[in-house]
């Protein structure tokens, strides 16, 4: 019997944009002729629940309640609930605007008697001035993302205590060492928001009649949902085999035990799916073979793991091109949930994900999952290959903006992707996710710029040299400082992730990296960031080997469900945890560029020490002159367009000579350059050779070998007034 699938990603991930495990899976089963279709119940559960009919049932589910105890409901949740009307006439209006199928009812919103409001717009006062830089349209994104939030805190408050935008019982999927109180939610009778996605799943599952039920979970907040999506298949159609794979499973149920969870699932897979899944259909279609690719099964009442399957894993430029039909992508709503400009990138506008490399090209930081292989294998994938997906993407979904969802980006392939997207003419928007480090050039970020890349996030981590070399970032403070300086200088917005709270990390410590922090932003070169407490995990260096960072496992026992994170015991004894306000708090403040003169002090309610940093340690790092030496394999890339050129004879003291004016027009200006007419003359065929467009890169020991065939002293006119105008309007050095 052939097999058919149904791919799924249970509640919830994204508001504004798929998760793109599906598709990437869909992608790859498209080039073996495998028919699948892919859902994602997330969006879907919430199209249902925020909606004139979902309203008026959610009311009259949360009215028995009222009913019930209502002296214990919130001032808050009996206000919504006495505007309940108001609700359900906005709901589908704001719905369809943040789908951007309504614009113009951001003038309505932005009027403030449109939408009922309730606790969540008493933050407005403070975040008033911050609208000043926000048009209608991303005013009443917001005012209207406040408004949802306030439909969520009822939802929370009178219905569904585990429900969340982006994660739905997440307590229970989060250190879930056993599988007892996950077990014991699943016995008990649908929630609410459960009925929603059963009522959803029973109708697809209906429509596609799939003989292969495959779960994608990324994150603990899917987890729930995605047992009780295999509970009701197991319940109501047991022919159908159901198989979990996903960053959950990766990473956190490698060492499972219990036989319970294959009362839900009949498979749960690990690392890349490909192979796996591509076993498992062959299994299905062959019941003696016993062939399986790192897949949990149980056998004879056992919980069994095997890994017997001669396939090695694909290439990457054999996955194909992930397919994102199936996906209702005009229905994603676009949110802007707290003014951070890289957090609304993430909430805000539809993205294509695509992957330059699989795995990390640096995979040596200690608190990162470095052991497992979405990590360790790196392999990156070609740029005209990459190009290719993109342009089938363009064409597929109507959408030029793409994430790059690596763990780290390399830089010389970005170079290449840059040329390549130049070369081909495509207008795309694009941001990655990187590591600070020096071969981010100007005239890097610069390319990377011209080619559409508008932002990048890296991890600068812990802002003192100490750590950072015990992290083993491979960076410095210093060095951050400049490449951030060449980011923003190039018109491409940073945000970075900051650290606290790592292994022997003092107090000292951490106060002057929120000192460099603090500087980092008054220099203006960084834009966005945010602080992440450390959390041990057990594939990490640090978990891994604990005594060698400072640290003690509370207990070496391994849990018969979910490991990941550990408890465990610093030998500082210090409680990271009370910094937590007090970081946040400033860097709200730094990231609107204000604060800057506050003492390190006013944002603790407890004494800190003083920093040691000096008050300039980034302006004078920024200061620093950069190294003139140019490499000979550099490559040479003239961004601009041909000009216009005129000869013309100057005349000095009785000598005469010709001279040659050059006409560039750029997207913005047009300027002019003056050269000896053979120097003119090679300028204009050499532009014309090093072109982004041109089919063979120089580089630039070549550009001087063909300098000198002709003319004399190279390096005199290489650091002219004229090639530094160049230099200013898009002739690069990479």
């Amino acid at each position: 019997m052939k097999t058919k699938l149904f791919v799924i990603t249970p509640p919830f991930t994204q508001l504004n944009t798929p998760y793109p495990a599906t598709a990437y899976i869909k992608g790859f089963l498209n080039t073996k002729n495998i028919e699948s279709v892919q859902a994602d119940l997330g969006i879907d559960v919430i199209l249902e629940l925020f909606s004139r009919k979902g309203l008026i049932d959610l009311f009259q589910v949360s009215g028995f309640k009222f009913e019930a105890v209502g002296n214990e409901i919130s001032d808050n949740s009996k206000r919504i609930f006495a505007l309940q009307d108001e609700y359900i006439k906005t709901i589908d209006p704001v719905i369809q605007f943040l789908q951007g199928k309504n614009p113009t009812l951001a003038l309505q919103i932005c009027q403030e008697d449109f939408l009922p409001e309730a606790s969540r717009f008493a933050q407005l006062e403070e975040l008033d001035w911050a609208f000043g830089s926000m048009g209608t349209q991303d005013k009443a994104k917001h005012l209207a993302t406040l408004y949802l939030e306030d439909i969520s805190d009822f939802i929370v408050e009178c219905v569904d205590e585990n429900f969340g935008f982006s994660r739905y019982a997440e307590r229970l999927g989060r250190s879930a060492n056993s599988f007892d109180e996950l077990y014991k939610a699943l016995q008990q009778k649908p929630t609410y928001i459960d009925s929603i996605l059963i009522s959803l799943l029973k109708a697809k599952i209906g429509a596609v009649k799939p003989t292969l039920f495959l779960i994608s979970v990324p994150f603990p907040g899917n987890l729930y949902s995605a047992f009780r999506c295999a509970q009701w298949v197991k319940q109501n159609h047991p022919e159908i085999k159901i198989s979990m794979g996903g960053g959950f499973p990766n990473t956190e149920l490698r060492s499972l035990s219990d036989k319970r969870v294959f009362e839900f699932f009949d498979f749960i897979t690990l690392d890349d799916g490909e192979v796996p899944i591509e076993e498992l259909i062959f299994h299905l279609e062959n019941p003696d073979s016993d062939s399986f690719k790192r897949t949990f099964l149980l056998e004879k009442g056992e919980v069994i793991y095997k890994n017997n399957s001669l396939k090695h894993d694909y290439k990457q430029s054999q996955v194909g091109t992930p397919d994102y039909s199936d996906l209702p992508l005009d229905k994603y709503i676009s949110v802007i949930e707290i003014v951070n400009p890289m957090h609304r990138m993430w909430s805000d506008g539809r993205w294509n994900k695509l992957t330059m490399a699989h795995g990390c090209y640096w995979g040596k930081c200690t608190f990162c999952d470095i052991s497992l292989d979405y990590i360790k294998v790196y392999e990156p994938v070609a740029a005209s290959l990459l190009c290719d997906r993109m342009e089938e993407l363009i064409e597929q979904t109507g959408q030029n903006g793409f994430h790059f969802v690596d763990e780290a980006a390399p830089p010389a392939l970005m170079r290449a992707l840059a040329l390549e997207i130049l070369k081909r003419k495509l207008a795309v928007t694009w941001w990655t996710n990187i590591r600070f480090e020096k071969s981010f050039s100007k005239d890097l970020c610069l390319l990377l710029k011209a080619s559409g890349c508008i932002a990048v996030s890296g991890g600068l981590e812990v802002a003192s040299d100490r750590l950072l070399k015990l992290i083993d970032k491979g960076v410095t403070v210093e060095q951050v400082a400049k490449v951030t300086r060449n980011f923003t200088e190039a018109g491409i917005m940073v945000h970075a992730y900051l650290m606290y709270g790592y292994p022997t990390q003092t107090i000292q410590e951490t106060v002057d990296s929120l000192e460099m922090v603090r500087q980092l932003f008054e220099a203006g070169v960084l834009q966005s960031g945010f602080w992440h407490q450390f959390a041990l995990t057990a594939h990490s260096p640090v978990g891994l080997y604990p005594e060698q960072f400072g640290v003690t496992k509370k207990t070496e026992t391994i849990g018969t469900f979910a490991n990941n994170d550990i408890e465990y015991i610093d030998a500082t004894g210090i409680n990271h945890d009370k910094f937590s306000f007090g970081l946040k708090k400033s860097l709200f403040n730094f990231m609107h560029g204000i604060c800057f003169d506050y003492e390190l002090q006013d944002w603790f309610d407890f004494k800190i020490p003083k920093t040691k940093i000096h008050p300039d340690f980034i302006f004078n790092a920024l200061e620093e002159q950069n190294d003139f030496n140019t490499k000979p394999n550099a490559k040479v890339v003239w961004l601009g367009g041909k000009p216009a050129a005129e000869i013309f004879t100057k005349s000095k003291k009785g000598r005469s000579w010709e001279m040659m004016s050059l006409t560039f027009h750029d997207k913005k200006e047009s300027f002019d350059i003056q050269t000896s007419k053979e120097e003119g003359e090679w300028l204009t065929s050499i532009l014309l050779k090093i072109a982004v467009s041109g089919s063979k890169s120089y580089t630039f020991q070549e550009v001087k070998n063909d300098f000198e065939t002709e003319l004399e002293d190279f390096e005199l006119f290489w650091y002219s007034r004229p090639v530094n105008t160049l230099r200013e309007f898009g002739l690069l050095v990479l």
